[in-house]
């Protein structure tokens, strides 16, 4: 089943420390819902400014109690303002699921999961339906300041363990979550890790668990100006099986990709040999030795007398 566009009936909106929790009524969106989706909001009422439509990952659905949503955010700017100040029975336009979910190993295994901020939200849903698998699930949960720690309490309740980092030293251990990365990987046995954070966060979790030898799943956050793959702002350089890179809508392509196929370092760009880049050629043409753009365009700018001197 695709997504919907639907008028949901907000239920409530309560601050969770630095955060904000929204719940909307909305069966269609919970009944298709799998963990690592995320729905998008318009903005602002019928009269804003506002036109593009904010994007939020799905914490909880209870699609047998009303059929809810639940999402978390934190005011940014007027757009997150607007939804922070809704109430009860305000009725907004929310658009989902979307996105590709968290894909869940076929047998048990031992999985770490690891968030950023609120960037854990989307974390619990999955370790629901990894402990359905018969998975055993650890946490390990990091943000600047404990307020800004999301889930906590919930980690600590539903997780095998639970272990939480700070950079300020004011919950769990100082510092940020990889710091801690190995030695949980090493009292859990992890085979798998998942993850959803700041881009930053995630680029060193991936590193790290290369180090391992684990694969990882990354949940990205990615700014989204549509949620639908129309309006390309939220692309990134992923490569493919086939080795080539490409330039992949976060929103439609993922947000879930496996850490080792993205190019964490050239996030932000578009690298010169993904495909069709300025000067990209495919590798067979490389390989018979022929010309490339790069090369053709090279040899006609030698050859033109305003390149001369």
């Amino acid at each position: 089943m695709g997504p919907v566009q639907v008028r949901g009936t907000v239920l409530t909106v309560r601050r969770v420390d630095a955060y904000y929790a929204m719940t909307v009524v909305a069966p269609a969106i919970a009944a298709r819902f799998r963990p690592g989706q995320f729905v998008t909001l318009a903005v602002g009422g019928p009269a804003t400014s506002m036109l593009l439509r904010r994007s939020f990952s799905i914490h909880d659905v209870r699609p047998d109690h009303g059929g809810t949503v639940e999402f978390v955010f934190a005011v940014q700017g007027q757009g997150t303002l607007w939804l922070a100040e809704r109430r009860p029975r305000d009725v907004v336009d929310i658009t989902g699921p979307l996105g590709r979910p968290f894909p869940v190993p076929r047998d048990p295994v031992s999985c770490l999961l690891v968030g950023g901020g609120y960037g854990s939200a989307p974390l619990f849903a999955l370790a629901a339906r990894l402990r359905e698998r018969g998975c055993t699930v650890d946490f390990l949960l990091g943000a600047s300041t404990g307020d800004r720690v999301f889930g906590a309490l919930t980690a600590r309740r539903t997780g095998r363990t639970a272990t939480i980092t700070t950079e300020d030293g004011s919950l769990g251990a100082r510092g940020v979550v990889t710091d801690m990365m190995g030695q949980v990987i090493h009292e859990a046995r992890t085979d798998v890790i998942y993850a959803c954070g700041p881009m930053p966060m995630l680029r060193q979790v991936t590193s790290l668990a290369r180090r391992y030898d684990i694969p990882v799943q990354t949940a990205v956050e990615e700014l989204m100006a549509c949620g639908i793959g129309v309006c390309m702002t939220c692309v990134l350089p992923v490569v493919g099986t086939d080795g080539i890179t490409r330039m992949v809508r976060s929103c439609v392509d993922g947000p879930v990709f496996r850490g080792e196929q993205v190019r964490w370092d050239d996030v932000g760009t578009i690298p010169f040999d993904a495909f069709g880049a300025p000067g990209w050629e495919p590798r067979s043409r490389r390989a018979a030795g022929l010309p490339g753009a790069r090369a053709a365009a090279g040899a006609t700018q030698a050859g033109n007398p305003a390149n001369a001197g």
